[in-house]
């Protein structure tokens, strides 16, 4: 077998974030002829990672194809906050989907973390992962009854967390907002090692990871033969696609939207000038910013997102401005920050107009499984997309799969 060159990763984010710093993955090989597996896995980023370690370890033949390296795509870009919290606020999932359901979906995300953090801790995976209380914070001028309003609604559905109005806040998190909700059960890592480590484990397991790219796929027998760029083939009873937001023209989704996210890293804050638990801080509404600390000490904080700039090179040029406004934000939000970037990058992602991911069988396409459109959520959905089809394909279905299934309708607000 060939070895394959290093790539790039083809307008999947731009810039430099931190993680790039880390380990570089080794290099993976081309197929040098056709092969057979029991599950093929078309991507390597970190939901691929999460599917590769999941699917091996209950005993499938899995391979794993992708034409980046691995974690160095998508991956990359990720501020790695694991939230349980979803994009759409709970508010937000009862108006379109009833309560008993949009409850149901926030425990399963809270579930998932939990998943997470023992799949870490047992595996002793070195990720830097770190559990992290969240800090939902109002947005600034916002009326605090709104997320009061939220915070029933949580506690209805046996959420953990409490509400802080502005004395409280200010007094246990020094942070100027009208209010906020504190919830336990989130968490942080480190994406690339993340990725990475997942890999290393799959490996151990059986799985093989080639670098190559996907051309066709054909419904054969009882499984799916795909083709590749370098003409040739994998012949598999089950395909899982994880290729982020790129994904084959025949794949209709109409939730799924692109969207473009910004992201900036300090450098080292001085001892004592970070905030308390160093807790994941985002805010309320659609056009939020959200910010974390690493395990060097650095900032990083992340927002803009804009759908109309998802071409690389725009997305570049729109990088010094983007920037400029992240500082500004960063400096309004912790006053005691050296506001200044030494890492900014920017990167496109899924995201969905209901705030959930598109998880399960392609329609009309046997065999084939899909997992997509993670927004905000991004790791915390990964984790959860592994899980799910590993059950899907021992046959083990479960009626709220149907919740994120890929062909769900669209919502409509009661």
């Amino acid at each position: 077998m060939d070895m394959n060159p290093d790539t790039t990763h083809d307008g999947l984010r731009g810039g430099y974030p931190p993680w790039r710093q880390r380990q570089r993955p080794a290099a993976r090989p081309m197929l040098s002829g056709d092969m057979r597996c029991d599950v093929l896995i078309v991507g390597a980023g970190i939901t691929g990672s999460f599917m590769a370690e999941h699917l091996s370890a209950l005993g499938h033949r899995t391979c794993v194809l992708d034409r980046e390296r691995p974690g160095l795509g998508s991956t990359a870009a990720s501020t790695a906050m694991l939230l349980w919290e979803i994009d759409a606020s709970l508010t937000e999932l009862t108006q379109f989907y009833g309560f008993e359901r949009a409850a149901g979906i926030y425990r399963h995300s809270l579930r998932a973390v939990a998943g997470l953090k023992k799949l870490v801790e047992a595996c002793a995976l070195p990720c830097g992962f770190h559990a992290r209380t969240s800090v939902y914070l109002a947005k600034a001028g916002a009326d605090p009854r709104e997320l009061l309003a939220e915070h029933e609604l949580r506690q209805r559905a046996d959420l953990p967390g409490a509400y802080l109005d502005h004395r409280r806040l200010l007094s246990k998190f020094s942070v100027s907002r009208e209010a906020a909700l504190v919830s336990p059960g989130s968490a942080e890592v480190d994406p690339v090692l993340l990725s990475q480590a997942l890999l290393a484990r799959a490996d151990t397991q059986g799985a093989s990871v080639f670098a190559g790219e996907a051309v066709s796929y054909e419904t054969a027998g009882r499984g799916v033969l795909v083709g590749l760029d370098n003409g040739h083939a994998i012949e598999a009873g089950k395909v899982v696609l994880a290729t982020g937001y790129v994904m084959p023209d025949w794949l209709d989704m109409p939730l799924h939207t692109i969207s473009s996210t910004w992201a900036i890293a300090t450098p080292a804050q001085a001892p004592g000038t970070l905030w308390r638990d160093c807790a994941l801080l985002w805010e309320a509404g659609e056009d939020y910013t959200y910010a974390r600390t690493t395990t060097d000490n650095r900032i990083v904080i992340g927002g803009e997102d804009d759908a109309s700039l998802t071409d690389q090179s725009a997305r570049d040029d729109a990088m010094p401005a983007k920037t400029a406004v992240l500082l500004d934000r960063l400096a309004g939000l912790w006053p005691a920050a050296l506001a200044r970037a030494d890492f900014q990058w920017s990167g496109a992602f899924g995201e969905t107009r209901d705030g959930l991911p598109l998880i399960g069988p392609v329609p009309g396409r046997p065999n084939m499984f899909a997992a997509y459109g993670y927004g905000g959520n991004g790791i915390t959905f990964s984790y959860m997309a592994s899980r799910m089809i590993g059950r899907m394909m021992a046959g083990k279905n479960e009626s709220w799969f149907q919740d994120l299934a890929v062909d769900r309708p669209m919502p409509t607000r009661s």
